[in-house]
């Protein structure tokens, strides 16, 4: 036989042999190459098919146990899928292996390029993410990084505590009074160089000087903590505003924009302390518990339902003014709540419209 050729597969062929009698490897490959020879015509001849490289090495995996042979049959394609086929169905007709009675099924016939294709796009997506993670940053990366850093290098220490301060602390007529140093160094990166912490919830002796004469703007996180905080420095330091972060947040993770929008109403001046409406202690109630409140025409709480079953219960009732959902306003509820005459939903967000009813979300609430 001449040189066999290398074989790029595209398909491989596995087929399951019983033998009735003990053989070994070369007798199978025999037994393939023999018995299939002038089946298939002298294109689809597997010797020559083999030589020229569209056939790979065909292996066989053999098992021997009580005077029976067992095992599998391996045979790699490059010929399209009908040839390969047809292949896989010629080795079928093999009878005998070596003196012994043989019954040979194919399996499957795999398609390689799958797997391949599996591969190049699993391997494509860590590349893709490399170059993402690694990639240069661009020029205004780099100078937003330059700005944030010389800003921070504006940090303080201001009086025997050494409390964490932007630079102009002293200086300016309203100061920004917050938790920790980490919050004065996330007012610095966007601008604000009049913060000042009092690390901790004791009023440093400090503060209550620095405030005599300056106006004072509370800024906290939005939790219990905050809550206290100002509560506590309001026995020592005469506060113009009392401003919380989002709920749940903390100032050190604001945003520039989301910092704005805490520190400034719409005509650009620093916004009062003041309590939220019913509706939003309401919604806050709800966060996180997958609930719903139904309110009556006097604005009284008829109930509180899981929000799975807020629908059945909407249908049986016919009082309902309002309902506070923890969760989207969607078109089935809105649906139901214009037959029952409802007048508004306040919720999380909302997905749709309507003309009957009013629909309140978390960020148009007053």
């Amino acid at each position: 036989m001449g040189k066999v050729a290398p074989v790029s597969a595209k398909y491989i062929i596995y087929a399951k042999i019983d033998i009735e009698g003990v053989v070994e490897k070369p007798d199978v490959i025999g037994a393939v190459f023999g018995q299939t020879e002038g089946l298939l015509g002298e294109d689809l001849e597997l010797r020559e098919l083999q030589k020229g490289g569209r056939i790979g090495r065909i292996d066989v995996d053999l098992k021997t146990n009580n005077g029976k042979t067992r095992g599998t049959i391996i045979i790699p394609s490059s010929l399209d899928k009908t040839e390969t086929a047809i292949v896989g169905a010629a080795v079928e007709t093999i009878e005998r292996i070596g003196p012994c009675d043989a019954k040979v099924d194919v399996d499957k016939i795999e398609d390689v390029r799958l797997n391949k294709r599996d591969y190049v796009i699993d391997r494509a997506k860590q590349l893709l993410k490399t170059m993402i993670d690694e990639q240069t940053p661009d020029s205004r990366e780099m100078s937003n990084n330059v700005k944030n850093s010389v800003r921070v290098m504006n940090i303080i220490e201001y009086g025997p505590e050494k409390l964490p301060a932007g630079s102009e602390v002293l200086d300016a007529e309203e100061i920004i009074i917050v938790e920790g140093r980490a919050d004065v160094i996330n007012l610095l990166k966007h601008g604000f160089k009049n913060a000042i912490a009092i690390n901790g919830t004791n009023i440093p002796k400090s503060i209550v000087t620095l405030c005599k004469n300056k106006q004072v703007v509370l800024f906290v996180d939005g939790d219990r903590g905050g809550d206290l905080i100002a509560k506590e420095l309001k026995n020592f330091v005469k506060i113009k505003s009392v401003i919380k972060a989002p709920n749940g947040r903390e100032v050190e993770e604001l945003t520039k924009k989301e910092i704005h929008l805490c520190l400034r109403d719409k005509k650009g001046r620093i916004t009062r302390e003041r309590e939220p409406s019913p509706l939003k202690k309401l919604l806050d109630e709800l966060e996180g518990t997958n609930g719903a409140y139904l309110l009556g025409r006097n604005d009284e709480i008829l109930g509180r339902v899981p929000l799975k079953e807020l629908e059945n219960t909407l249908k049986g009732v016919d009082n309902v003014k309002t309902l506070v959902i923890n969760g989207i306003v969607d078109k089935t509820l809105v649906l139901i709540a214009e037959k029952k005459s409802v007048e508004s939903i306040v919720g999380e967000d909302s997905r749709v419209r309507s003309r009957k009813i009013k629909i309140i979300t978390r960020r148009t609430i007053k």
